[in-house]
């Protein structure tokens, strides 16, 4: 089993060698350090670049010196990767970057429409179901632009707005349908992310509506815990391990390592 995104210090998760060690004691033979960056000049996306320190496209080499180190001191593989936020806007900007640094596999994602976080419920206070409605067709289209861009190895929490109430239970057979034919067209493959499965809310991305159709497409998808503390890992790769046993999923990696074997 090998997880394939978790954060670091680099971003808004904590120190390396806590979740190489973490990894470890879980019984992992990999783990892949997909610390969140953009590269917007736009607000509230440049907000949130400068507080937030989502800013790996400045410290990858000095992460990447730390994961050298590391790679000395354990058995198990460590990834050197990147969760990038996408916008079609940002796409020069992307590939220029991802060219660049040449991790060794990447990762998008989209965690705003229209200025507004899909994760935050608050940004949804007062608007009409219609209005709602609008979010998460926004939130489709841009899915399939990452997908159909090229740019990214996967695609992390597909139906992110699973998360945030006002936007849960809105989306269609129509938009899984559209998404998981522009994976089957694509290098891209989904992750099922662990994320929030172990909350309250017992989430998993996709959904079990939206995997039934990506099996339809038959859609490979690779894992991740999504984790940001030492603490999360363990439980997160047992939740993994369990739901793809139990599902019948055999899990793949990242197109980029997948092609290195």
């Amino acid at each position: 089993m090998r997880d394939f995104h978790v954060h670091s210090n680099y971003s808004d998760g904590e120190f390396l060698e806590g979740m190489v060690r973490a990894a470890e004691a879980a019984g992992l033979e990999g783990i892949g350090f997909a610390d969140h960056c953009n590269v917007s000049s736009r607000e509230p996306m440049a907000k949130v670049r400068s507080v937030y320190g989502f800013n790996l496209d400045l410290t990858y080499e000095r992460r990447r010196q730390g994961i050298e180190r590391l790679r000395e001191e354990t058995a198990i593989e460590i990834y050197d990767a990147v969760e990038m936020d996408y916008d079609p806007r940002d796409e020069p900007e992307i590939r220029e970057f991802l060219d660049r640094a040449a991790f060794e596999y990447s990762i998008g994602s989209v965690h705003a429409v229209d200025g507004k976080n899909v994760q935050v419920p608050a940004e949804f206070t007062g608007a009409s179901d219609r209005e709602l409605d609008a979010i998460v067709d926004d939130y489709f289209d841009r899915l399939v632009a990452l997908v159909e861009s090229e740019l990214f190895d996967t695609a992390a929490h597909a139906d992110l707005i699973a998360r945030t109430p006002p936007l849960r239970g809105r989306a269609t057979e129509s938009h899984y349908q559209r998404v998981a034919r522009a994976f089957a067209d694509s290098r891209t493959i989904p992750e099922i992310n662990a994320g929030r499965a172990l909350t309250d809310a017992e989430i998993v991305h996709p959904a079990e509506p939206f995997l039934e159709v990506l099996r339809e497409f038959d859609v490979s998808v690779t894992v991740g815990s999504d984790a940001h503390r030492p603490s999360e890992i363990g439980d997160r790769i047992r939740f993994l391990e369990e739901f793809t046993d139990r599902s019948g999923i055999d899990p793949v990696a990242p197109p980029a390592i997948s092609s290195r074997k």
